[in-house]
């Protein structure tokens, strides 16, 4: 069956559900009739799914120790040949109201269709049908499908609760059944297992790989250990110590309650990664998927080891040809001709074959090999990316042509078939030397593990109304199931009588979607009470097709907003979708806590020249740009310029601290020029022969050059950039009328309503001029004390001698460092630039890219070689950034979405590179706390979501950069700002303080992470997601965003105050005043902190 059909038969018994009439006879006949036409295998495995035998549908192989010939089959074959049948039955069995068979034969199908990403539709099925008969059993398996789906989709909370329900009370759901604690102990693996993959899409290498760890346990300790569980857990592993620093991987290593022999000797993070994911490929040998997804991780570790410090030179090659060999077995787990039906398929086919050709490029094949096939790759993932948001009608001609590119590379790189003599698996003979590790696991120790984590797992379990509506059932006084879950986000009824709040009633009452300093947009929802989603169908579809959401984003900028949308029927098509609510409250609450920009000028940020110049051409505003306009307080929540700050360059420098002088612009003229194999899709703003000013009005560019970069194609206009350098949150004289406060009262900000305030009076054009000239002299000039695991830095003589022809040309050299991994400083000294901008301009594009990752416990950016999908606007902008949908080869995780960031106006490289480092460093910060938080059974957990580095290549040139991190969806709220501000009507808000008194400690006085922001729970407790923050620091030069002292003492002796809340004391913080300073080690002492789980 093809996916239309398949489609077109799930929404038949989808409408027939719907139903409430009683059947007829012929319902019930028909119903007898289709059941007893299904074969007699399927015929037995529907009977035990009705009896509930196990909570997951197994493998033939999945269990036993001896397979046979017969064993060497895949439950998805079976299902594939014979699904149009059991889609029949679960049809017949609707109408006919038999439930426990109709939901026995969604607990078949279900992995097959969620491979073939058809998950949605089946499980809207599966909850109708819930609601109907809440007294018939849900599998457990479908209680974690419904987990996963939150998970790829973004809403982490909802999936963190089901998993924490199910590890807390041993695998209980609803009315199932269990016939065995060994089968309970399976769904608490199973379920640690999926929450492993939730931390480590939150960057959390250690907490994830210790579940992960825990899982491998409970899969080893059953009767007949579970060989597809062991494969599957031992893979994600993998992938997790390519991405752990060696801190970590030793923390992990030594932990008294980990058995490292299962993996080797361990002596090298990324050989012990290349050890666990061989492991798994033996142990999946006979599902060409897992295969597929195992041994393109061994490759990858194979790959990065070769250019790991640690690697001998002499062994170098000998790992590049294993990382090859690796890669092509991947690639022949499927012909060309093969139906690939399965997204994460997809995206690993395309995966391996760009590491193949990345792996050709250092053994030295031909370049012009090479270079077709990483085009096929690029060309393969513009492919993928249309496919994600296909129709069903066009997915499978996509498909085909993503397997026909997929095919060049494999003939192109001369993959060969290898030696094989069992003919049911998809692995050589040669890896079948990987013998079976000896473990001595039992369910005790199983249990025993798992009690180390209850107390966290319970805290959620707290703070989230699991029971279903319908029914009043118990078992076990657990009442989980997959139709209801309460994450309630509170968002408080805030009237408010102040003069600046009565000034937004005149605001036409259109609501605007909340967004996100991300960019992720979510519904917006009437705040006079709080918004329980109990059936997430409609936000299913969030993430559709670009075109449709750009379709829809341009009618409702066209004709404003729609009236009150019922929120319980409408479907938004994309994220860039909305739903209508009170607009009043709405602006209201968002003008209560935001980010200062200005203490002279708070109107500076709103009317920036790319605005203005788009309101000239003509451009349809979007939604946010209309809001923005009136109040300025959702712009700044999104786009807080306390962390999308035009930011001085972090050079690793305590020693420069020099006040600016009160106006330094540059001036000129714009030239633009092409190169001859340019297409326009970057350009990089060159600003020649730079001139300070003392003249106010002097805020003109000078010889600026602009080239453009890739093959041919008209260049498009880039007249909107010509007076990009004056900046839109600069403080200025308004002399020149292009950057003047227009005097249309509309576009007035209420005076109590602040943005996102600077830490200088003057020209940010000033700061930005000074800093750079000053800093690159500090960079090349001052002293750097070495990294002992940066190549850069233990490699000096070899870095003197790579003087690059161009700045941003890479090497060999510069490879070789960047994926040995280099320190902040080295980075920036090999990077910076204080005249080479960058914007991306031509989007919907492939590229080769170098995906950058930053660990603040060791100092290091390590990079990796990838691909990148450059996809769609997504319709929001902060006052600096734009938000991207991005896809790429090598992210964290291949089903979920990902959000890429551009600063509007070009910018230097290393201003990227600082809000990575700035949100990672907060990320260090918090994980310490949350070790307090969980010593002192505080029921809360503070998360920042992982942000990272694309350096957009073209062959081996810089072109472009953007930052990435995972999309996440849910109600968005602003705790605090970077100076005095707090929104105490969240719960969630006392933590925060808290944390910023933890961090000031922490740090020995020097710094605080302020301007806290993202996803919380009503109450405060479970689970809080934050992106996109502030660091006030004395560590780093002072800049726009970086108060330095003064920030340091707005949030001591103001915003956290002189008293602590109960989480400072019940923390036992020492008492916060200015200059009070504890070392790390003396807070350690205070806290007691151990790890987090």
């Amino acid at each position: 069956m093809d996916s239309q059909e398949v489609g077109g038969l799930l929404d038949e018994c989808f409408r027939a559900a719907q139903q409430s009439t009683r059947p007829t006879e012929a319902q019930r006949l028909n119903y007898c009739s289709c059941r007893d036409s299904l074969c007699a295998e399927l015929a037995s495995l529907l009977q035990e799914a009705v009896d509930m035998k196990w909570p997951f549908v197994p493998e033939k192989w999945q269990y036993k120790q001896s397979v046979s010939a017969t064993d060497k089959t895949n439950l998805s074959d079976l299902i594939s040949k014979h699904l149009s049948q059991l889609l029949a039955v679960l049809k017949a069995s609707i109408g006919a109201q038999e439930a426990r068979t109709a939901l026995a034969v969604v607990f078949l199908v279900d992995r097959y269709l969620y491979w073939t990403d058809e998950s949605n539709r089946l499980l809207k099925i599966a909850k109708l049908l819930h609601r109907r008969y809440p007294d018939t059993p849900i599998a457990p398996q479908l209680v974690i499908r419904q987990a996963r789906v939150y998970f790829n989709s973004g809403k982490l909370q909802k999936a963190e609760y089901i998993l924490s329900s199910l590890i807390n009370n041993s695998g209980t759901t609803g009315c199932w059944i269990y016939h065995s604690k060994s089968d309970r102990a399976l769904v608490q693996a199973v379920s640690v297992q999926v929450r492993g993959m939730i931390l480590q899409k939150l960057g959390l290498w250690l907490e994830a790989a210790e579940l992960i760890w825990a899982s491998l346990v409970g899969y080893y300790s059953l009767p007949q250990p579970d060989k597809k569980g062991i494969g599957t857990s031992l893979g994600i592993l993998a992938n997790i110590l390519v991405s752990m620093n060696n801190e970590d991987f030793h923390a992990f290593r030594t932990n008294p309650d980990i058995d490292f022999s299962l993996l080797g000797d361990g002596n090298h993070r990324l050989l012990s990664a290349a050890q666990a994911a061989k492991m798994a490929v033996v142990y999946s040998q006979y599902t060409s998927l897992y295969v597929l997804t195992n041994v393109t991780t061994q490759g990858a570790c194979l790959l990065s080891y070769s250019f790991s410090m640690e690697c001998p030179a002499s062994q170098r090659q000998s790992f590049l040809q294993q990382a090859q060999e690796a890669f092509a077995i991947g690639l022949l787990t499927k012909a060309e001709g093969d139906m690939v039906t399965s997204k994460q398929e997809l995206h690993t086919f395309l995966k391996a074959a760009y590491s193949l050709a990345v792996t050709h490029k250092w053994l030295g094949t031909p370049l012009g090999v090479v270079a077709q096939a990483v085009q096929a790759c690029q060309n393969g993932l513009a492919n993928f990316y249309s496919y994600c948001h296909a129709n069903t009608q066009e997915k499978d001609s996509l498909c085909t042509e993503i397997m026909h590119l997929v095919a060049q590379v494999k003939l192109l790189l001369r993959v060969e078939p290898f030696l094989n003599s069992d003919k049911g698996s998809f692995i050589p003979d040669s890896y079948r030397n990987v013998k079976d590790a000896s473990v001595n696991f039992t369910l005790a120790g199983f249990s025993k593990i798992m009690k180390k984590f209850q107390k966290y797992h319970a805290s959620l379990c707290e703070t989230t109304n699991t029971h279903c509506r319908e029914t009043n059932d118990k078992i076990d006084g657990v009442r989980l199931c997959i139709t209801a879950l309460g994450t309630t986000i509170g968002t408080l009824n805030t009237d408010c009588t102040t003069d600046a709040c009565k000034g937004l009633k005149d605001v036409p009452k259109e609501e605007e979607p909340r967004s996100s300093a991300t960019g992720h947009k979510e519904r917006a929802s009437n705040q006079n009470c709080p918004t329980t989603e109990v059936d997430d169908d409609r936000s299913d579809h969030k993430l559709e097709s670009p075109e449709k959401n750009k379709k829809q984003n341009l009618q409702g900028c066209n004709f404003g907003i729609s009236s009150h949308t019922d929120s319980e029927s409408a479907v938004p098509l994309s994220p860039s979708s909305n739903i209508s609510s009170d607009s009043e409250k709405f602006e209201v609450m968002q003008a209560g806590i935001e980010t200062l920009a200005t203490e002279e000028d708070w109107m500076a940020d709103v009317l920036g020249e790319a605005q203005k110049v788009a309101l000239a051409e003509g451009a349809v505003q979007s939604l946010s740009e209309l809001f923005i306009t009136s109040s300025n307080s959702l712009g700044n929540s999104f786009g807080s310029q306390s962390s999308w700050e035009k930011l001085s360059a972090d050079l690793n420098s305590s020693t420069y601290r020099k006040q600016q002088p009160s106006s330094i612009s540059k001036a000129g003229t714009c030239q633009n020029s092409k190169s001859p194999d340019s297409d326009g899709s970057f350009f990089i703003l060159e600003t020649l022969d730079s001139e300070t000013s003392d003249s106010p009005s002097g805020h003109m560019s000078k010889n600026q050059n602009v080239r453009a970069l890739s093959s041919p194609q008209p260049f498009k206009s880039i007249n909107v950039y010509q007076n990009m350098v004056t900046e839109v949150d600069s403080v200025q004289p308004a002399t020149d009328n292009t950057f003047a406060i227009p005097n249309n009262p509309s576009q007035a900000i209420p005076e109590q309503c602040p943005v996102t305030e600077t830490s200088t009076t003057s020209s940010f054009e000033m700061l930005e001029v000074n800093q750079c000239e000053h800093q690159q002299n500090t960079v090349q000039n001052v002293p750097q004390k070495k990294n002992s695991m940066c190549y850069s830095c233990q490699d000096q003589n070899a870095v003197a001698d790579a003087v690059p022809v161009k700045q941003f040309l890479l090497s060999q050299q510069d490879y070789q460092a960047f994926l040995a991994g280099v320190c902040h400083g080295c980075l920036l000294k090999r990077l910076y630039s204080d005249k080479i901008k960058f914007k991306l301009k031509n989007l919907r594009s492939a590229h080769s890219a170098l995906h950058l990752k930053f660990s603040k416990a060791t100092g290091l950016w390590t990079a990796t070689e990838t691909c990148v999908y450059i996809g769609e606007p997504m319709g929001m902008e902060g006052a600096q950034r734009t938000t991207i949908w991005v896809q790429f080869l090598h992210q964290e995780e291949r089903l979920s979405h990902y959000v890429g960031k551009d600063y509007k106006n070009p910018k230097e490289i290393q201003f990227h590179l600082k809000d990575v480092e700035r949100q990672m460093t907060a990320q260090y910060y918090v994980t310490e706390f949350n070790k307090s938080l969980y010593e002192k059974d505080v029921l809360a957990q503070i998360f920042f979501i992982p942000s990272q580095a694309l350096l957009i290549l073209n062959g081996d040139e810089i072109v472009g950069c953007v930052t990435v991190e995972p999309y996440m969806l849910g109600e968005f709220v602003k705790l605090t700002n970077n100076t005095r501000k707090k929104d105490e009507r969240f719960q969630a808000t006392e933590y925060g303080l808290a944390f910023g008194h933890f961090t000031y400690l922490f740090s020995g006085g020097q710094e605080v992470v302020v301007d806290l922001q993202g996803w919380v729970t009503a109450n405060g407790k479970g689970l809080t997601y934050l992106t996109d923050p502030q660091i006030h620091s004395i560590k780093t030069p002072k800049g726009p965003s970086n108060f330095a002292d003064r920030g340091l003492r707005y949030f001591v002796e103001e915003q956290h105050g002189p008293e602590c809340n109960g989480i400072c004391q019940l923390l036992r913080l020492p008492p916060l005043a200015m200059n009070s300073k504890a070392s790390p080690q003396t807070l350690l002492s205070v806290t007691k902190t151990k790890t987090m789980h």
